[in-house]
Protein backbone atom coordinates (compact mmCIF):
# COMPACT_ATOMS: atom_id res chain seq x y z
CA UNK A 1 0.00 0.00 0.00
CA UNK A 2 1.39 3.38 -0.92
CA UNK A 3 2.09 5.95 1.78
CA UNK A 4 -0.47 8.72 1.96
CA UNK A 5 0.75 12.15 1.20
CA UNK A 6 -0.60 14.63 3.72
CA UNK A 7 -1.39 17.96 2.22
CA UNK A 8 0.72 20.60 4.07
CA UNK A 9 -2.23 22.98 4.12
CA UNK A 10 -4.42 20.34 5.75
CA UNK A 11 -1.73 19.75 8.38
CA UNK A 12 -1.54 23.49 9.12
CA UNK A 13 -5.32 23.66 9.38
CA UNK A 14 -5.38 20.76 11.87
CA UNK A 15 -2.60 22.31 13.95
CA UNK A 16 -4.31 25.70 13.99
CA UNK A 17 -7.65 24.11 14.91
CA UNK A 18 -6.21 22.07 17.76
CA UNK A 19 -4.10 24.98 18.99
CA UNK A 20 -7.22 27.16 19.15
CA UNK A 21 -9.25 24.33 20.72
CA UNK A 22 -6.51 23.68 23.30
CA UNK A 23 -6.35 27.39 24.05
CA UNK A 24 -10.14 27.46 24.58
CA UNK A 25 -10.03 24.36 26.79
CA UNK A 26 -7.15 25.82 28.79
CA UNK A 27 -9.10 29.05 29.30
CA UNK A 28 -12.12 27.03 30.46
CA UNK A 29 -9.93 25.09 32.86
CA UNK A 30 -8.42 28.28 34.27
CA UNK A 31 -11.88 29.81 34.69
CA UNK A 32 -13.15 26.70 36.47
CA UNK A 33 -10.08 26.63 38.71
CA UNK A 34 -10.53 30.31 39.59
CA UNK A 35 -14.23 29.70 40.30
CA UNK A 36 -13.41 26.68 42.46
CA UNK A 37 -10.84 28.74 44.38
CA UNK A 38 -13.32 31.60 44.93
CA UNK A 39 -15.99 29.13 46.01
CA UNK A 40 -13.56 27.47 48.46
CA UNK A 41 -12.50 30.84 49.90
CA UNK A 42 -16.13 31.86 50.31
CA UNK A 43 -17.04 28.49 51.83
CA UNK A 44 -14.37 29.02 54.45
CA UNK A 45 -15.73 32.43 55.42
CA UNK A 46 -19.49 31.85 55.21
CA UNK A 47 -19.16 28.31 56.54
CA UNK A 48 -21.96 27.12 54.28
CA UNK A 49 -21.58 24.19 51.92
CA UNK A 50 -24.52 25.04 49.63
CA UNK A 51 -22.93 25.40 46.17
CA UNK A 52 -25.91 27.35 44.79
CA UNK A 53 -25.62 29.90 47.61
CA UNK A 54 -21.86 30.24 47.06
CA UNK A 55 -22.37 30.62 43.31
CA UNK A 56 -25.00 33.29 43.96
CA UNK A 57 -22.50 35.24 46.08
CA UNK A 58 -19.96 34.96 43.27
CA UNK A 59 -22.55 36.16 40.73
CA UNK A 60 -23.18 39.19 42.93
CA UNK A 61 -19.43 39.87 42.93
CA UNK A 62 -19.20 39.14 46.64
CA UNK A 63 -15.84 37.78 47.72
CA UNK A 64 -14.57 36.63 51.10
CA UNK A 65 -13.55 40.17 52.03
CA UNK A 66 -17.06 41.49 51.38
CA UNK A 67 -18.61 38.65 53.39
CA UNK A 68 -16.34 39.55 56.31
CA UNK A 69 -17.36 43.20 56.08
CA UNK A 70 -21.04 42.26 55.86
CA UNK A 71 -20.61 40.16 59.01
CA UNK A 72 -18.31 42.37 61.07
CA UNK A 73 -19.61 45.88 60.42
CA UNK A 74 -22.91 45.31 62.27
CA UNK A 75 -21.01 43.70 65.16
CA UNK A 76 -18.93 46.84 65.42
CA UNK A 77 -22.05 49.02 65.21
CA UNK A 78 -23.66 47.26 68.17
CA UNK A 79 -20.38 47.12 70.12
CA UNK A 80 -19.87 50.88 69.76
CA UNK A 81 -23.59 51.78 70.02
CA UNK A 82 -23.17 53.37 73.45
CA UNK A 83 -20.02 55.24 72.41
CA UNK A 84 -17.59 52.97 74.23
CA UNK A 85 -16.30 49.44 73.94
CA UNK A 86 -15.53 47.39 77.02
CA UNK A 87 -13.24 44.37 77.20
CA UNK A 88 -16.10 41.84 77.16
CA UNK A 89 -17.58 43.39 74.02
CA UNK A 90 -14.13 43.42 72.44
CA UNK A 91 -13.68 39.73 73.27
CA UNK A 92 -17.14 38.92 71.88
CA UNK A 93 -16.34 40.68 68.60
CA UNK A 94 -12.99 38.89 68.31
CA UNK A 95 -14.63 35.54 69.05
CA UNK A 96 -17.28 36.15 66.38
CA UNK A 97 -14.56 37.18 63.91
CA UNK A 98 -12.56 34.05 64.72
CA UNK A 99 -15.67 31.94 64.08
CA UNK A 100 -15.90 33.65 60.67
CA UNK A 101 -12.34 32.57 59.90
CA UNK A 102 -10.53 35.87 60.57
CA UNK A 103 -7.04 34.69 61.46
CA UNK A 104 -5.11 36.75 64.04
CA UNK A 105 -2.38 37.60 61.51
CA UNK A 106 -4.74 38.52 58.66
CA UNK A 107 -5.43 41.99 57.23
CA UNK A 108 -9.07 41.56 58.31
CA UNK A 109 -7.95 41.10 61.91
CA UNK A 110 -5.69 44.15 61.68
CA UNK A 111 -8.63 46.21 60.45
CA UNK A 112 -10.76 44.82 63.25
CA UNK A 113 -8.07 45.79 65.78
CA UNK A 114 -8.29 49.36 64.49
CA UNK A 115 -12.08 49.33 64.86
CA UNK A 116 -11.72 47.92 68.37
CA UNK A 117 -9.47 50.77 69.49
CA UNK A 118 -11.45 53.60 67.92
CA UNK A 119 -15.04 53.66 66.73
CA UNK A 120 -15.45 53.21 62.98
CA UNK A 121 -16.79 56.14 60.99
CA UNK A 122 -20.63 56.10 61.10
CA UNK A 123 -20.58 56.19 57.29
CA UNK A 124 -19.28 52.62 57.37
CA UNK A 125 -22.51 51.36 58.95
CA UNK A 126 -24.51 53.53 56.55
CA UNK A 127 -22.66 51.97 53.59
CA UNK A 128 -23.39 48.53 55.09
CA UNK A 129 -27.12 49.38 55.36
CA UNK A 130 -27.29 50.57 51.76
CA UNK A 131 -25.41 47.56 50.40
CA UNK A 132 -27.38 44.99 52.40
CA UNK A 133 -30.61 46.69 51.39
CA UNK A 134 -29.61 46.43 47.73
CA UNK A 135 -28.75 42.71 47.79
CA UNK A 136 -31.13 41.34 50.44
CA UNK A 137 -33.93 40.57 47.97
CA UNK A 138 -31.63 38.52 45.71
CA UNK A 139 -31.40 35.69 48.25
CA UNK A 140 -33.93 32.92 48.74
CA UNK A 141 -36.27 33.03 51.72
CA UNK A 142 -34.25 30.28 53.41
CA UNK A 143 -30.92 32.02 52.79
CA UNK A 144 -32.28 35.31 54.13
CA UNK A 145 -33.62 33.56 57.21
CA UNK A 146 -30.29 31.85 57.96
CA UNK A 147 -28.25 35.02 57.39
CA UNK A 148 -30.62 37.09 59.54
CA UNK A 149 -30.66 34.59 62.41
CA UNK A 150 -26.87 34.22 62.41
CA UNK A 151 -26.17 37.94 62.23
CA UNK A 152 -28.69 38.86 64.93
CA UNK A 153 -27.35 36.07 67.20
CA UNK A 154 -23.77 37.39 66.84
CA UNK A 155 -24.91 40.96 67.39
CA UNK A 156 -26.95 39.98 70.45
CA UNK A 157 -23.95 38.09 71.85
CA UNK A 158 -21.81 41.21 71.50
CA UNK A 159 -24.54 43.40 73.02
CA UNK A 160 -25.02 41.05 75.96
CA UNK A 161 -21.29 40.75 76.57
CA UNK A 162 -21.13 44.02 78.46
CA UNK A 163 -24.00 42.83 80.64
CA UNK A 164 -26.33 44.77 82.86
CA UNK A 165 -25.62 46.21 86.28
CA UNK A 166 -25.35 43.37 88.86
CA UNK A 167 -27.96 41.46 86.90
CA UNK A 168 -30.56 44.08 87.85
CA UNK A 169 -30.79 45.75 84.46
CA UNK A 170 -31.08 44.42 80.94
CA UNK A 171 -27.88 43.02 79.49
CA UNK A 172 -28.60 45.03 76.34
CA UNK A 173 -28.50 48.81 76.54
CA UNK A 174 -31.11 50.99 74.84
CA UNK A 175 -28.57 52.15 72.22
CA UNK A 176 -27.54 48.55 71.48
CA UNK A 177 -31.21 47.53 71.25
CA UNK A 178 -31.77 50.35 68.75
CA UNK A 179 -28.99 49.00 66.49
CA UNK A 180 -30.34 45.44 66.80
CA UNK A 181 -33.86 46.64 65.95
CA UNK A 182 -32.58 48.66 62.99
CA UNK A 183 -30.76 45.63 61.53
CA UNK A 184 -33.75 43.36 62.19
CA UNK A 185 -36.00 45.84 60.35
CA UNK A 186 -33.56 46.19 57.44
CA UNK A 187 -33.32 42.40 57.06
CA UNK A 188 -36.93 41.22 57.22
CA UNK A 189 -37.63 37.56 57.82
CA UNK A 190 -40.31 36.69 55.29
Amino acid sequence: MAAMNVNPDAKKLEEAFFAEENSRLLAQLRKKTALDERRAALREVVQIQDEAYLDHLIELGIGPETVLALSLVPLMAVAWADGKLDDRERDAVLKAAEQKGVAPDSPGHQLLDTWLTRAPDPQLFEAWRRYMGSIWGTFTTQQRHEMRVNLLEWMTGVAEAAGGFLGLTSKISASERAVLDEVAALLPDD
